[in-house]
């Protein structure tokens, strides 16, 4: 049996991986400025760092914003449309090791899945994402690089921005700590510098992401919470969804190669 390669082409980015017999051995991320171009420049890559020629390839299996593009077969090798929720859904089941789980995708919004290896359905969507990191950066520092963003955050101060239940509460609240989030950005002043203001980006983000997969959680009835998407690169993901399972009792998952879900599971998805 040959390889399959699974091409995830977003919006910002291209992953691509190859995986052979169910395993993983390949791996690569490119900037997807144009589709058609980081569609071709990732599958040469591919090619090129593996010592490939085109008949060891079996199949590709594409998903993502920018798939449906092509009109004819990648370099003649067949080339199959997944759809991208079945596709997120499968990738985490895969990294996660789980039959079962909610399977959120940290894109440029975000989806929310419920997923097993026979079905995938989308719980709900929100418009908070990593496009919300991007476009408040560039708006607050004029910088539109995720990685370089959470650098800036690392210096920033979060009780400057941040209004706490420690802040409103002069006693305890049963269940909540005081230094739980009762306001983003409820503290922000003039002051601020914007380093602080992007750690306060970051928080709001991965809190309103951790808040959605909470619910979802408990809406399908099912504990366990797997994250993937470019998102789970950045270090606040880890910081900031710390408090989920102590709060609320869920199993929050980030697993290694998270990034590439999407790209794994479009693999598994063609029957692999």
């Amino acid at each position: 049996m040959g390889y399959i390669v699974g091409l995830d082409v977003g919006g910002s980015f291209t992953k691509i991986v190859a995986m052979k017999n169910r395993e993983l051995v390949y791996k690569s991320i490119t900037t997807a400025g144009d589709p058609v171009a980081s569609a071709y420049g990732a599958l040469g890559k591919l090619i090129n760092d593996l010592n490939l020629s085109i008949s060891d390839i079996d199949k590709i299996n594409m998903t993502g914003v920018g798939s449906g593009f092509p009109g004819t077969p990648l370099l003649g090798i067949d080339t199959v449309m997944i759809t991208e929720f079945e596709a997120t859904g499968l990738g985490g089941l895969y990294l996660s090791g789980l039959e079962r789980a909610v399977v959120v995708s940290m894109g440029t919004g975000t989806a929310y899945l419920e997923a097993d290896f026979n079905n995938v359905k989308h719980i709900i969507g929100s418009g908070v994402g990593g496009g919300t990191v991007v476009g408040l950066g560039r708006a607050i520092a004029g910088i539109d690089h995720p990685e370089k963003l959470s650098e800036l955050a690392t210096t920033g101060d979060l009780d400057k921005v941040d209004l706490t239940i420690g802040d409103i509460s002069k006693g305890d609240i049963p269940g909540l700590a005081d230094h739980v989030t009762a306001s983003n950005f409820g503290k922000a002043a003039d002051d601020v510098s914007n380093n602080d203001k992007l750690a306060g980006v970051f928080n709001l983000v991965f809190q309103s992401i951790g808040t959605m997969s909470v619910l979802s959680s408990r809406l399908v009835g099912i504990n366990d919470v797997v994250f993937t998407g470019q998102l789970s690169t950045v270090k606040e993901c880890k910081q900031y969804f710390k408090l989920f399972p102590e709060l609320y009792g869920v199993n929050f998952i980030i697993p290694d190669d998270a990034v590439f879900g999407t790209a794994i599971g479009s693999c598994l998805a063609g029957g692999l």
